[in-house]
């Protein structure tokens, strides 16, 4: 996990397959740009292991792989080929009405349709990962541009072990609105055949089916467009490019409209009796009383930025909500930036952010910054202390501040390096923080990507403490102590991609996301118990709970989003009654035609 640029070859892990040298000298000799500016853009990538730091005196690698020609390369004199691993191995394929093929059949009896003349763009991620996300409006951008030559598809191998589902996998093509085929690499078979080590990679293939380069991390837009559009003339003008569109059975194309859609974050204010529910993937904020009823509803459902009255704002994503007297404040995740909403005016502006994604190095301040100066990156939820607003900056890997009287925005606690580590504020590591909650003395985070709970302390001179999680691969589903002994114990508390938190008398509830349950971890006993099972009858009986995201406890009740089940539920805790809220006066937002492909 770091910022460092991607591994030179001879730092890579072992190769699993013979093709390793061949694919080496392919990647030498393969005709490339010189991008050494785009390649300062470049950003986090996710990793299974920490790879080697390259020594101090080498140059990093500034174009798509570590060994293509430079601006100051000769051209290469030869070129071998050497053949893409065939697409096989997966275990389904989605946004595909049936498997897709590097390479015809070489058995003449046999027909399939193949990707032959086309320029395929191969995305490995998996789907709880941040720098995975944020590649995607990149990689639907490319397939905009060169609808005709270019095929993406994504690779999905799994870090966690409910990721591997594909149901699961489908969910999270809806909620992120992909519109690429993607296949089910369950057990991490195209993984190996294309010997990826990082999440996200991206691998070219040229219409030839022939491997042409790869890159990993996020920010390689311009990189790809140029390489792309470069062998768009080169196989335009040897006749081998097929630029006849393909049509894709999409999976969004078989969904029913429902009046939430992935409703990512909820908050109860037990004083104005509402609620405040994040229609993440509608665009939208939607306002009920306690029993569902509707209220207002904030945004136009079409993702954008704008500021204005309810009826004209536009969001993208937003998530996590914080309330002060009568302004709602909203992480707008895809915005990255903080909006307010005047419940009174009806309005909504932008307190925070710019509307680009933050840079890496904005990691490193060490001064307040004018908020509506500088870019967030993907914030996820708020908390108010005060006049203090904390901001879980899941893309930065750090929580910072906003400072609500002066208007300034600066880091708070985490490097931004991309682990788990305590310590001091501005020496602690996070890892995608997504939930925030308070005591009054302490934050307490929801860290997703070490599928643990923190404990940050308002106190600057104190230290970040964690209460259950041991790192990035140590994950699980077990209640007991959350610290007993180390990584290997068999009691220890664990935790699968923790994404919501909400704090009350001497407890904290968890949103376990991809485990589909809600625990408490108790701060007298310092234990964790599941307090909900989303699957009380095992694998196959119903689900009460899917990939549950957000919470928020008012007068007894915890308030669920109950992310992918589109809806919101409600745990009375003293009497153990689960409901599911039904909400009155709360439609779809209309949508605009789409066409049949894009």
């Amino acid at each position: 996990m770091s910022d460092a640029p991607p591994p030179v070859l001879s730092t890579r892990r072992q190769p699993l397959a013979s093709v390793r040298l061949g694919w080496a000298v392919v990647l030498a000799l393969a005709a490339g740009a010189a991008l050494v500016a785009v390649a300062a853009t470049r950003r986090s990538q996710e990793t299974p292991t920490d790879p080697p730091a390259p020594p101090a005196a080498t140059p990093a690698p500034a174009v798509m792989n570590p060994l293509w020609p430079t601006a100051t390369s000769p051209e290469p004199r030869e070129k071998r080929k050497i053949a893409a691993p065939e697409l096989t191995g997966g275990v389904a394929w989605l946004n595909s009405a049936a498997p897709l093929w590097i390479h015809d059949s070489f058995n003449p009896l046999v027909e399939r349709p193949s990707l032959r003349g086309k320029i395929v763009l191969l995305d490995f991620w998996t789907l709880c990962c941040i720098n995975c996300i944020h590649n995607l409006p990149d990689l639907a951008k490319l397939h905009k541009k060169y609808a005709n030559q270019l095929v993406v598809i994504g690779v999905h191998s799994p870090k966690f072990d409910s990721e591997k589902s594909t149901a699961s996998i489908r969910k999270a093509i809806l909620r992120y609105q992909i519109d690429h085929p993607v296949v089910n690499d369950a057990n991490h078979a195209l993984w190996d055949k294309y010997e990826c080590d990082a999440w996200p990679t991206l691998v070219l293939i040229d219409p030839e089916g022939n491997l042409y380069g790869y890159t990993t991390g996020e920010g390689n837009y311009e990189l790809l467009d140029i390489v792309i559009g470069r062998l768009v003339e080169e196989h335009r003008q040897k006749k081998t490019l097929n630029e006849t569109p393909l049509r894709f059975d999409l999976a969004k194309y078989r969904e029913t409209a429902t009046p939430l859609y992935f409703p990512g974050k909820v908050l109860a204010d037990a004083k104005g009796k509402r609620l405040f529910i994040a229609d993440s993937t509608h665009h939208r904020l939607v306002v009920t009383d306690l029993t569902g009823k509707q209220q207002a509803v904030i945004g136009t459902g079409l993702p954008g930025k704008k500021d204005g009255k309810f009826d004209e704002a536009q969001f993208d994503d937003p998530q996590g909500m914080a309330l002060r007297d009568n302004i709602l404040y909203v992480a707008d995740r895809k915005n990255h930036s903080i909006r307010a909403v005047d419940l009174s005016a009806k309005t909504v502006t932008t307190v925070a952010g710019t509307g680009r994604q933050g840079e890496p190095e904005e990691r490193r301040l060490n001064r307040p910054i004018p908020a509506k100066e500088i870019g967030l990156n993907s914030p996820w939820d708020l908390l108010i202390e005060g006049d203090k607003m904390y901001i879980a900056l899941a893309g930065h890997h750090q929580i910072w501040v906003l400072d609500l009287k002066a208007n300034t925005v600066m880091p708070y606690a985490g490097t931004g390096a991309e682990t788990l580590r305590d310590g001091a504020l501005r020496a602690a590591c996070f890892a995608q923080p997504s939930g925030l909650a308070s005591d009054g003395q302490r934050l307490f985070v929801a860290d997703s990507e070490t599928s643990s709970l923190r404990a940050v302390p308002l106190d600057p001179d104190a230290r970040v403490q964690t209460l259950v999680g041991r790192g990035l691969f140590v994950f699980g589903d077990r209640d007991g102590p959350g610290r007993d002994g180390d990584e290997d114990s068999l009691t220890e508390a664990r935790m699968q991609h923790a994404l919501g938190v909400t704090y009350h008398d001497g407890k904290i509830y968890i949103a376990d996301t991809y485990n589909n349950k809600i625990k408490v971890y108790d701060l007298a006993t310092h234990k964790l118990t599941t307090l909900l099972n989303g699957r009380p009858f095992g694998i196959f009986g119903p689900m009460l709970l899917n990939e549950p995201a957000g919470l928020s406890y008012a007068d007894g009740k915890l308030y669920i989003a109950d992310t992918n089940s589109h809806r919101i539920v409600v745990w009375d805790i003293n009497n153990r009654v689960f409901t599911p809220l039904k909400l009155t006066g709360v439609e779809p937002p209309r949508r605009p035609q789409e066409p049949i492909n894009k």
